[in-house]
């Protein structure tokens, strides 16, 4: 099994700002980014939860060391900015997909098919 990275894959996230601002992408490369955006969204709440638990346990110990509570608050804070442009991320590939489909539909509803009999 691959490991998760830690944040996501800078590719991944230029191609599905490049596909919601726009840009054409095939129905396969819409499930695909659909996928990954979604996995990345999973492990991202899985890795917040994890931090917002620890955060938890430092809280309750009043001999925690303070640099610590510091350094899971930052984590905290970026973990939910993170899961936030996921999230935007998600929305916008799904109004795109939504685009896309809707005009291969009525292109497909347009042409006329070769077996019509001309009127």
């Amino acid at each position: 099994m691959s490991q998760v990275p830690e944040q996501l894959d800078i590719g991944l996230v230029d191609r599905l700002r490049q596909v919601v601002a726009g840009q054409v992408a095939t129905e396969p490369e819409l499930r695909a980014l659909a996928d990954l955006a979604g996995g990345w969204a999973r492990t991202t709440r899985g890795r917040l939860q994890a931090a917002e638990g620890r955060l938890t346990a430092l809280n309750a110990n009043p001999a925690s060391p303070l640099s610590e509570i510091a350094a899971e608050v930052r984590r905290v804070d970026g973990l939910s900015r993170e899961l936030g442009e996921i999230h935007e991320l998600i929305e916008g590939l799904e109004r795109r997909t939504r685009e896309l489909r809707t005009a291969w539909l009525k292109h497909h509803a347009e042409s006329r098919s070769p077996f019509d009999q001309k009127p």
